[in-house]
């Protein structure tokens, strides 16, 4: 039930990613750093695979589950990015950014507990596999060891690590008992996002730059850009969700929708339904029936496809590409350069995935 770990798929992972798959025409310095990212994902790679053993046949399978189904390691990316504005990819930054991402997997396991999800990374959903109690349990184990590993990163990161992790509850909770009344659906749900995705990502910015020993003039445009890419990463996937099926994204179009887990494009579609919009009111109805079991899968999938060409995903994405922008924009303050270059291409690349 275990797939293979893809260790050797962090090969040619930074470059692909902050270049479209191509340095054909990168400079030398694009292409030394391009190498440097492939080398440090890599070593992060092998360091999460020794991580992730464990001498207990179960917790050792559970654990290891999420990470052998592959995963984009935008996280650890992004650090190895703004380490280079300091002594460059450390052991410190290795260790950090295995930290990371050992979080991040760990949300993964309690997200699709609380969600119900069927898939993750285009294989069945740990839940669904070993039952709740275990899944819930491999998450917590995964956090054992993300605070073990962090423990040997000194006080500050120790401190910076614990906050995080408050946001992540914190975020996580908000989404569960949803906004207040009387307060904008849209501007909770994108707070949400700032909490269980950007300060994740916002730490790995930082620890970049900290646990390379880089100018401390830099943390902070460093933390609000990925605090601001990480809201845009979400609301890409919200987009995602909605694609068809042969799209690469290993779960079937609407799987969020169907589960009645908040997304753009779904607060937008209402937000025109209350100011008396019809097709929209219509088209939540169709979605409704859907996710109450009171439609077939092809009426579904209809009203998903009516979705996706809607124009509040149109908008979605919009909203996702300004936020991007408003991410650039921090960096106004730091000096020109291929670091920066690749900021800014990391930024654009965030916003036109399709999977």
């Amino acid at each position: 039930m275990t797939p293979t770990t893809p260790t050797a798929d962090a090969a040619g992972r930074g470059a692909a990613f902050l270049t479209g798959g191509s340095l054909l025409f990168a400079s030398k310095e694009e292409k030394e750093l391009a190498k440097a990212l492939d080398d440090g994902l890599e070593r992060i790679e092998q360091g999460l695979a020794r991580e992730l053993k464990f001498s207990e046949d179960i917790a050792d399978a559970v654990a290891r589950y999420l990470f052998a189904a592959g995963g984009k390691r935008v996280r650890p990316l992004l650090m190895l990015l703004t380490s280079q504005w300091g002594e460059g990819i450390t052991e410190q930054v290795i260790r950090a950014a295995q930290v990371i991402e050992l979080t991040h997997l760990a949300t993964l396991y309690h997200d699709d507990v609380m969600d119900e999800a069927v898939q993750r990374r285009g294989v069945a959903a740990a839940q669904t596999v070993w039952g709740n109690s275990v899944a819930i349990l491999a998450g917590d184990l995964l956090f054992a060891r993300a605070g073990s590993l962090g423990g040997s990163l000194g006080q500050q990161a120790i401190t910076l690590q614990a906050a995080t992790f408050e946001r992540l509850c914190v975020g996580q909770m908000r989404e569960t008992v949803g906004p207040k009344p009387g307060q904008d659906p849209i501007a909770h749900y994108l707070t949400v996002l700032s909490d269980k995705t950007g300060s994740l990502i916002a730490l790995s910015s930082e620890f970049g730059i900290r646990m390379s020993g880089g100018p401390e003039n830099l943390v902070p445009p460093a933390r609000k850009f990925g605090e601001k890419i990480g809201i845009a990463f979400q609301l890409v996937d919200d987009v995602i969700d909605l694609a068809e099926r042969d799209s690469g994204t290993g779960k079937p179009p609407g799987t969020d929708v169907r589960r009645g887990v908040t997304t753009l494009p779904m607060l937008y579609l209402q937000e025109l339904a209350d100011s008396g919009d019809t097709e929209a009111t219509n088209l939540l109805a169709r979605l409704a029936r859907g996710t109450e079991g009171d439609a077939t899968e092809e009426e579904f999938q209809q009203s998903i496809a009516q979705l996706r060409e809607h124009r509040v995903t149109a908008r979605t994405m919009d909203t996702a590409r300004s936020m991007a922008d408003d991410a650039i924009a921090e960096l106004d303050s730091v000096s020109d350069g291929v670091v920066k270059d690749a900021l800014i291409r990391f930024a654009h690349q965030v916003v036109k995935r399709s999977y």
